[in-house]
């Protein structure tokens, strides 16, 4: 996710603005007053250099936590993607649920979609995955797992 979501700009009192850089959106997060221990503590992060920067490891428990889970980004709000979708330009254009379910923020991958998805029914697993990705590859896409 540190490839999405980069720090911007901090406000201070535990408020940062995030840049997406897919969608180019910039959205004003806040560390959740009850998480803010939490987030102090970057140990739990040491080696995960492509993680979150909100993303933290309760020591005790083990159990990940969004330390701005309550003013998360839209993009984490949908965060049950499994496949990320990128146009030509490096641009989002829809993500993959765990559903098997796009959702295209495009009209042009919508009405894909909509040609493709009959030839995809019966498949599952990594058979549909691989045969999801040739489609959008041959169409000008990138897809990200």
């Amino acid at each position: 996710m540190r490839d999405v979501h980069r720090f911007i700009e901090e406000r201070g009192d535990y408020t940062f603005v995030v840049h997406n850089h897919y969608t180019g959106d910039a959205e004003e997060v806040r560390v959740d007053p009850d998480k803010i221990a939490l987030f102090e503590d970057r140990s739990s992060i040491g080696g995960l250099p492509n993680a979150c920067p909100f993303l933290r490891f309760d020591g005790e428990t083990g159990k990940a936590w969004c330390t701005v889970h309550l003013t998360r980004p839209d993009l984490c709000r949908e965060y049950c993607c499994r496949l990320l979708i990128l146009d030509s330009q490096g641009k989002l254009a829809g993500r993959v649920t765990y559903q098997r379910a796009l959702i295209p923020d495009t009209d042009e991958l919508g009405r894909l979609w909509e040609r493709v998805q009959p030839t995809l029914d019966g498949l599952c697993g990594t058979e549909w995955d691989d045969a999801f990705i040739t489609i959008l590859t041959a169409a000008g896409y990138c897809v990200r797992r």
